[in-house]
């Protein structure tokens, strides 16, 4: 992530970039690769390179060791997608906001063009109010990263792995659309096809409020040879499906015989090692970097607070796991 966040802010025309890692490998293969210089430790890049931002993509359990530090330090920061350490997210946003400090964590799905359509259409009620969603998500643990094993990064360790991770993840969008839900039932499991002591399949269900649609949310480290991302909504006027595969969102409507009206994308560009377009990214950075020039945290589409909140559901989910039978 941090490569691709360099490739980014070469892309919004940002030139002086440096970049921070612990590891002397990975130091040396970011040199060059869209940054000017490369330091082992936060204390030196600061005395030395005194950044006026900072991105941090480093493993989700040290965020918050750099954010607060990063704040104590008068340095506006971005953050990838956390899974940990809810409370600290918290007593951050509150922090950076007595201190002024921008700081934002990220929600890179409501950037991507499947999702935008979906809220979109939800929006005109194109299929009426939602009842049922149904919502799988998925992609190969070894593909993210096919070229390292996944035991030399956090995604392998039980409370960082893959597939927790992406929970929350995926829970803002859904969250920004439907609102708050109240958490049903919760299971999460290990196949054993990984070679990591990780659970690599959430299934979950969550109700949204009274009105709102009950949400099957099935979350999984395991789709090869491709990306699983597929969602079907049944509405009080007709259906809707977000196919990322297709890479499209159809919807029929009540009193249509069943036609389907059919919203397509271009796929954008992908870097040669990822299965990502680059496009969200660089939005996301772009209104990231708005919002700091504006000294305005609320500019941002999301917030530590809610991301707090989403970590604090995940929590809720997990306690509410059954016993095997």
């Amino acid at each position: 992530m941090g490569k691709r966040r360099a490739r980014n802010l070469h892309v919004l025309g940002y030139r002086d970039i440096a970049g921070l890692d612990p590891r002397p490998d990975r130091r040396e293969a970011a040199r060059g690769a869209h940054v000017c210089e490369v330091f082992g430790r936060l204390d030196e890049a600061l005395s030395a390179f005194r950044p006026d931002v900072a991105l941090i993509s480093s493993p989700p359990h040290t965020h918050m060791d750099h954010a607060e530090n990063l704040v104590e330090a008068g340095v506006p920061c971005f953050l990838e997608a956390s899974v940990v350490e809810a409370d600290r997210i918290a007593a951050l946003a509150d922090r950076a906001q007595s201190l002024g400090i921008v700081v934002c964590p990220s929600c890179t799905m409501r950037y991507f063009p499947g999702p935008r359509k979906v809220r979109e259409l939800l929006a005109q009620e194109a299929v009426g109010r939602p009842l049922l969603v149904h919502y799988h998500t998925g992609q190969y643990l070894p593909d993210w990263h096919p070229w390292e094993p996944i035991q030399d990064y956090y995604v392998s360790k039980r409370e960082t792995g893959g597939c927790r991770e992406i929970v929350p993840f995926e829970l803002i969008w859904l969250n920004e659309i439907f609102g708050s839900p109240h958490p049903i039932a919760c299971h999460y499991g290990k196949t054993g096809t990984l070679d990591a002591d990780i659970d690599d399949i959430y299934h979950m269900v969550l109700q949204y409020g009274q009105d709102g649609p009950l949400l099957s949310l099935s979350v999984e480290v395991l789709s090869r040879p491709v990306a699983t991302r597929e969602m079907r909504i049944v509405g009080t006027k007709g259906i809707l499906v977000f196919s990322q595969d297709e890479a499209c969102v159809r919807i029929t409507q009540n009193g249509t015989n069943g036609a389907w009206q059919k919203f397509t994308w271009d796929t954008g560009t992908v870097h040669s090692r990822s299965i990502n377009p680059e496009g969200p990214y660089v939005e996301e950075l772009r209104d990231f970097l708005s919002a700091v020039r504006e000294k305005a945290s609320g500019k941002f589409p999301h917030s530590l607070a809610r991301d707090a909140e989403t970590l604090r559901l995940l929590g809720q989910l997990e306690a509410l796991r059954a016993a095997p039978r």
